[in-house]
């Protein structure tokens, strides 16, 4: 018996790979902490072109410029449409994750 606590490590998985991974390289050598599963999500995709189980991305799109950027939080996703449509008075499409909501955010009408 030993009183050693148990190993926490979180784990994130991929079917389309069929592998499981710890986070102990996001938490340890990233020190990314609390942000350690979007990092490795936004990196998994990065290099597969595809997400891990259970995340689905906020993606804003530029309806006038090839500007599409994905985010796993809808604050960061607002804040970036927001921004691009008042600094080109362009449209940005807000495509909510894991529905077809979408929201169009406009540019200022000058």
């Amino acid at each position: 018996m030993t009183d050693d606590p148990p190993e926490m490590t979180p784990t994130v998985s991929c079917s389309r790979c069929g592998r499981e991974w710890e986070l102990s390289y996001e938490l340890d050598d990233q020190r990314a902490g609390n942000r350690a599963l979007e990092q490795f999500a936004l990196d998994h995709h990065r290099h597969t072109g595809h997400y891990p189980d259970g995340v689905s991305p906020w993606i804003a799109d530029c309806r006038r410029c090839p500007c599409t950027d994905r985010f796993l939080g809808e604050r960061p996703a607002r804040r970036f449409a927001t921004t691009h449509a008042r600094h080109t008075a362009h449209t940005v499409s807000l495509h909510y994750p894991e529905s077809d909501e979408v929201e169009q955010i406009d540019g200022p009408k000058n």
